[in-house]
């Protein structure tokens, strides 16, 4: 079956005065009809820039390379009159910061009318209805039609910009830290509805955060970046709460957890700073800042290990860590350094994290 969303071996180079700058290095990801998949990751670590490149959104300064399927179809190599067909109506994206994404001196209606009208999906003595409709769907009175942002609170422009994501039917909606700078109450409030969203209508949705906790609530399955790359990816709670890469485990660890006071007193952070992308380490990117760095990590960047995989190799969870399972490296007396295997099989059952 062809899943919704098919990123394969995604890239991304910024060409800037100093160099190129790789920010995205190899990126996989697989998304089905009402399935919420999480992307995680420090700042830096590349989110953004995978969200933006699904739908080209980037400058003219990144390269792109690699494929994104959208329903089988690449949107890479897509002509731009397809493309513009596509955003909105195939695939559209709740950005962070509703109020520097809405027009300010245009009222709320018209805002969710425009991509309704620009790509023809309701008929126009039909869109004033849907406008309505659209609103009362995020939980919003169809009287607010009428107002501008700045007559908004945060929470409710948030609703706003999830509505025109809904205005032409997408298949896929791309959320890029939609939540951050909402106060808790409302954040809830607007994660409930994107749940909401994705069973009623049986569409796809990219949650991107650096807040775990958030994802673990919301998501189906997470996948954890950093340094342009996934480093691990499963399950949303075995990734949350059991963590198989060094990485993950530290973003998990940095949120105190109720009913744990030991968590709460005293936090656990993650000392140094993410490589510049430009001039990376060898080896595995995260060894500088590892706790259980070996020697052999500074020679080999593993690729995603299938964590506890079962008999035939398969396993719905990977990391890209030396220390999981058959990966984990081995060096007898006089046996030389140690070297890392090859994984013993891919896994096969789904292109899925």
């Amino acid at each position: 079956m062809t899943s919704l969303l098919d990123v394969r071996e995604l890239r991304v180079t910024y060409r800037t005065g100093g160099g190129d700058v790789p920010a995205v290095r190899g990126v996989d990801l697989a998304l089905d009809p009402g399935d919420t998949l999480g992307l995680a990751g420090e700042s830096g670590s590349g989110k953004s820039t995978v969200a933006l490149a699904l739908l080209r959104l980037l400058p003219a300064t990144a390269d792109i390379t690699g494929a994104v399927l959208l329903e089988g179809e690449d949107v890479l190599g897509m002509r731009w009159g397809r493309l513009r067909a596509v955003r909105w109506a195939g695939a559209s994206i709740v950005f962070q910061g509703a109020m520097h994404s809405l027009n300010p001196v245009r009222r709320i209606g018209d805002q969710i009318a425009e991509p309704m009208t620009v790509h023809g999906t309701v008929p126009a003595k039909d869109v004033p209805v849907r406008v309505e409709a659209l609103l009362e769907q995020v939980g919003l009175p169809p009287s607010r039609a009428r107002d501008y942002p700045h007559q908004l609170s945060g929470g409710q422009r948030q609703r706003v910009m999830i509505a025109m994501a809904l205005a032409c039917g997408p298949r896929l909606i791309v959320a890029d830290e939609a939540t951050t700078a909402l106060d808790v109450m409302i954040q809830a409030q607007i994660l409930a509805l994107l749940r909401r969203l994705v069973a009623e209508h049986d569409i796809g949705m990219l949650m991107i955060s650096h807040d775990l906790s958030v994802l673990a609530a919301t998501c189906d399955r997470v996948a954890i970046m950093y340094a342009g790359r996934i480093v691990e990816q499963g399950p949303a709670r075995e990734v949350v709460h059991e963590p198989a890469h060094p990485y993950a485990g530290a973003l998990s660890a940095a949120f105190p957890r109720i009913g744990d006071p030991a968590s709460r007193l005293a936090p656990r952070g993650l000392p140094g700073d993410p490589p510049d992308p430009a001039d990376p380490p060898t080896g595995c990117v995260f060894r500088p800042r590892c706790a259980v760095a070996e020697d052999v990590c500074s020679t080999v960047d593993p690729p995603l290990w299938p964590v506890d995989p079962d008999e035939r190799g398969n396993s719905v969870r990977q990391a890209a860590c030396v220390h999981v399972g058959h990966a984990r490296p081995s060096a007898g007396p006089g046996d030389g350094p140690a070297s890392v295997p090859p994984p013993a099989t891919a896994p096969t059952e789904e292109r899925r994290p």
